[in-house]
């Protein structure tokens, strides 16, 4: 009973099946939307990896003659810093602008903020959570960082790490001591984008040691 009921055109719980070429086509196309998926998936890491090397060699250009490059000729963002982290094997470029265009690839200044390398003032960069600046949840107390910029690198260390709410908490960026705070969206395991809550870390300048 169950095999003539499959012969003629019912599976064994006594519904139609589709005919042999819409099956077929349905495995087609199913393994043509796996493919997709795949090469997609293969793609994204290449161009991160990509844009990872044009932002490097944009900014040794930068280094060597203090001029504004484009890592591609269509970007509207130049690099203006790099920052190192050894212990966690971080090195990243900064980009000038925090929005949307800038974050996607790498860590962006604030530019109402302080130029990294200035004298005083808060420098503020910015990163997403769950890709450039996921290496934050990992920073302690007391650990170095160095801001490499045109004037040359600077020595930081971590002395503060909160979560504060956007809506209400303004990161002050007057006079004083140079200071740098990397800003990300908290928290890190979160699956909702975007959000109100901010992770701050705040890394004091180390004054240069003077030799006589």
């Amino acid at each position: 009973m169950t095999s003539r009921a499959t012969a003629s055109g019912t599976d064994p719980r006594g519904k139609e099946a589709p005919p042999a070429p819409a099956r077929r086509w349905l495995g087609r196309a199913l393994l043509a939307a796996a493919m997709m998926i795949s090469a997609n998936a293969a793609w994204l890491p290449a161009k991160a990896a990509l844009a990872q090397q044009l932002l490097h060699s944009s900014w040794k250009s930068a280094q060597a003659d203090g001029g504004a490059h484009r890592p591609w000729p269509w970007a509207d963002t130049h690099a203006v810093a790099r920052l190192v982290q050894t212990r966690l094997g971080v090195s990243q470029v900064v980009l000038a602008g925090d929005s949307g265009r800038p974050l996607a690839f790498g860590p962006g200044w604030a530019e109402a903020s302080a130029a990294p390398g200035s004298a005083s003032g808060t420098t503020i960069i910015s990163g997403h959570r769950d890709t450039h600046f996921s290496w934050l949840r990992e920073l302690r107390r007391g650990d170095a960082l160095t801001l490499e910029t045109p004037q040359g690198p600077r020595e930081f260390t971590v002395t503060a790490m909160q979560v504060v709410d956007s809506r209400i908490h303004r990161i002050a960026t007057g006079d004083g001591g140079a200071s740098l705070v990397l800003v990300t969206c908290w928290p890190f395991d979160a699956t909702a984008p975007r959000g109100p809550m901010r992770y701050v870390v705040t890394l004091a300048r180390v004054q240069e040691r003077v030799t006589w």
